[in-house]
């Protein structure tokens, strides 16, 4: 498959049509970071963006560059948000330590749902925040770790399922409850009739 974004020589803005999601700036812009000295990364990232503008799908982008599902789904998104100066926002590399950075970004994760980073799913675990900002970051660590942190900053990504799961153990527990109500005078008396109590006997 032939990637046919690039143009050769310096576009005018003019001269770029705009995209599904580009501005004819926009694009210029990110053709002209392109002829750059960037790392490979950093390269592949604009080209996701500037095929998805074109109209191609996520696989045919895959199948062009050679990059996995995830990484073609998150920049599309990137695109799609109009978060596309990402492109460099975004460290490379593993640094030593977590750093504030990492933390803020993982609180951001935690607080919006990850259909809005291209999931499919609607509820974050430990294991896919953890491969996500592994992805960003370049930093591995345990799912257990990731839990450990969000405990730290007062998260967790069960918050909403244990609230749900409580309300709705509360509904059962009411629903077992007992209920006193007053019988119809009709009711007692039939009641009564069935009663193994003897006055006559008492009295004798």
């Amino acid at each position: 498959m032939v990637v046919t974004y690039v143009q050769h020589g310096a576009p005018e803005s003019s001269d770029i049509e705009a995209g599904q999601f580009l501005t004819p700036d926009q694009r210029q812009l990110l053709l002209e970071s392109l002829k750059t000295h960037l790392r490979p990364e950093y390269r592949r990232r604009i080209e996701i963006m500037l095929l998805a503008d074109q109209g191609q799908s996520q696989a045919q982008i895959c199948t062009a560059l050679h990059c996995s599902q995830e990484t073609a789904r998150y920049w599309i998104c990137q695109l799609q948000t109009g978060n596309m100066h990402n492109w460099n926002a975004l460290p490379i590399g593993r640094p030593k330590t977590i750093n504030d950075q990492y933390l803020e970004r993982l609180k951001e994760l935690v607080s919006h749902s990850p259909r809005e980073y291209g999931y499919s799913f609607h509820s974050w675990t430990a294991h896919w925040l953890n491969k996500h900002l592994t992805r960003e970051f370049g930093i591995e660590v345990s799912d257990r770790h990731i839990n450990r942190l969000l405990k730290k900053m007062g998260l967790s990504t069960r918050h909403k399922s244990s609230k749900a799961q409580n309300t709705k153990n509360s509904s059962k527990t009411e629903g077992c409850g007992i209920v006193v109500r007053n019988l119809p005078s009709a009711s007692l008396t039939e009641s009564l009739k069935l009663w193994p109590f003897n006055p006559q006997k008492i009295s004798s």
